[in-house]
């Protein structure tokens, strides 16, 4: 519910702060009174569009604020989950706009976006004006009224989820398909490479292996020979050098046994002989174990030549890099199997999703079957009841070429204002003021069903006048007993049914500027109002006369 609005420097209003009561609201006022601007304002609050053509003095800010009272719901505690934000029943919505034409939004005192005002303006107010009625044209809009008298949110809300996850699904599974197709074109290459270096059994540093081994073999005859020679120096004939140096250790041992001196030298020449012992030793072995092996060299040379043809092939420089291409086409031929379990696993979930989908869109229809069957006589008798006493009005639901978000069904809205014509769409047999009617019956019924807070209606009444007119007040009137409304008319019989009644006026301001400003109207004032929309411009006696009658039969009726 609105329950005040402040509203500073937008267009002609230089400043205003209506307290806007329960129960039905009626504003009247001349025409290029201002009535449209004061909706304008509240509709920013509601997200729409700033600029700076919207100042009424282009040198300060403008700042159009509310308060409301918000009734708890699921779907509204969600929108403050996602913006972060606590909920709160009680709301204050502040828009400020300057002089360069930047807007700011706030909510309680807290930043927010536009866009979070716009997701949230359908809880707060619901405003109705002329071309809404086009509305009625809407396939949507009409599905929307039959599945809030149906009662079918929670049960749209499932479909939804489902039908959003059942799309991410699809296109899921056509990137998947087209990786698959993509992967197939390559396949066979990856297998051949895979097989080639599988097949060449490669190992971590078997390049620097094979080249000491190339050496050691292609010189292995002057090796050999060299060890050879080497080791002969170690003796001649009979001769070993090492064995005489073992007699001059022993000589000199017993010199040492008489000359202590001699002892160091003794030790130092055995420590001679065992290392060159030691090397003689190690000398025959190396001799003995070099092979001459024209058979292995060729293996050797031939692995290394393969292994440079692969490296060269695959444009690295080592067999460790060699490997990790191994590596990588294992990872790619890997990938390939996973995405068809991805497919299979995607398919299969998206067919259970597709099974839901159908259930839940079978159990929608059956209800708004049942719903149309319910609501097209209970529309038809309001919009007999407002001057149209040969209306027809049927609700017809069919299955829609294609699934939506909101089932497998269309819902249209057929009407004849006579008996003797056959119902046709709404929007196209409709006259202006018929539209209007019928707008109003089906708002009233969303009003009832959807527990809208507040409902604003910008001269539903255009086309109207007469009994039609008077009936469209009593409904109103019916509708302000439990929920707060507010009417702009210029019907008299609309507004005498009023619970409180505000005029919107221009008037000069001190600075000789024409500025819009509200009052509220009680009395004299009130009755004064209503004989100005009896007569126009000249108030008579005969005008005051009848608007009393209208507001004691207003009075009367509630």
């Amino acid at each position: 519910m609105l329950r005040r609005i402040n509203i500073s420097n937008y267009i002609l209003i230089e400043s205003l702060d209506l307290e806007i009561p329960d129960g039905l609201v009626i504003i009247t006022g001349e025409t290029g009174a201002g009535k449209s601007i004061l909706l304008g304002a509240v509709s920013l609050l509601l997200g729409a569009k700033a600029d700076a053509s919207l100042l009424g003095d282009k040198s300060r800010n403008c700042t159009v604020e509310a308060e409301f009272h918000l009734s708890q719901s699921e779907d509204i505690e969600r929108l403050f989950e996602e913006e972060d934000m606590e909920f709160s029943e009680e709301l204050i919505l502040r828009r400020v706009i300057s002089p360069s034409g930047r807007s700011r939004a706030f909510l309680n005192d807290e930043p927010v976006n536009v866009r979070f005002l716009s997701e949230i303006s359908p809880y707060l107010i619901d405003i109705h004006s002329q071309h809404q009625q086009l509305r009625l044209a809407d396939g949507h809009f009409r599905m929307q009224v039959l599945d809030t008298y149906a009662g079918n949110a929670s049960l749209l809300a499932r479909f939804a989820s489902d039908y959003a996850e059942y799309n991410r699904l699809n296109s899921r599974i056509s990137e998947i398909e087209a990786e698959i197709r993509e992967a197939g074109k390559e396949r066979e290459w990856r297998e051949y490479q895979l097989s080639e270096l599988s097949g060449a059994r490669l190992a971590p540093g078997e390049i620097e292996e094979l080249e000491n081994e190339q050496k050691e073999l292609a010189h292995s005859e002057e090796t050999r020979e060299l060890l050879a020679s080497a080791l002969s120096r170690f003796s001649c004939g009979d001769y070993s050098f090492v064995q005489e140096l073992k007699e001059s250790i022993r000589d000199l041992s017993k010199v040492s046994s008489h000359i202590p001196r001699f002892s160091e030298m003794c030790d130092r020449l055995e420590s001679c002989r065992i290392e060159l012992q030691d090397i003689e030793d190690g000398l025959a072995v190396e001799a003995d174990s070099v092979k001459v092996s024209p058979e292995r060299l060729e293996e050797v040379e031939s692995r290394l030549s393969f292994l440079w043809g692969l490296m060269k092939k695959h444009g690295v420089s080592t067999v460790e890099e060699l490997i990790e291409r191994k590596e990588s086409f294992e990872a790619a031929l890997a990938r390939d199997e996973s995405a068809q379990s991805l497919l299979d696993s995607a398919l299969s979930e998206r067919d259970a999703l597709k099974a839901s989908l159908d259930e839940l869109s079978a159990v929608l229809h059956e209800r708004r079957i049942s719903a149309a069957s319910e609501l097209s006589p209970l529309l038809q008798q309001s919009v007999r009841s407002l001057e149209i006493p040969q209306a027809v009005f049927n609700i017809v639901v069919s299955a829609s070429p294609e699934r939506r978000s909101t089932g497998d069904d269309e819902v249209e809205f057929m009407f004849s204002s006579s008996a003797s014509m056959a119902p046709g769409d709404v929007s196209k047999t409709a006259s202006g003021g018929e539209l209007s009617r019928i707008m109003l019956c089906i708002k009233a019924l969303l009003a009832k069903y959807g527990a809208m807070a507040t409902l604003v209606f910008d001269e539903i009444d255009t086309g109207v006048s007469g009994r039609a007119a008077d009936r469209m007040g009593a409904m109103l009137s019916g509708m302000g007993k439990n929920m707060q409304i507010l009417a702009i008319t210029h019907l008299p019989q609309v507004a005498a049914k009023g619970d409180f009644h505000f005029c919107v006026h221009k008037e000069a301001s001190e600075g000789g500027k024409t500025v819009t400003t509200v009052s509220r109207l009680d009395g004299e004032d009130k009755i004064r109002e209503i004989a100005r929309l009896l007569s126009g411009s000249t108030v008579g006696d005969a005008a005051i006369k009848n608007a009393e009658e209208l507001l004691c039969e207003a009075s009367s009726a509630k």
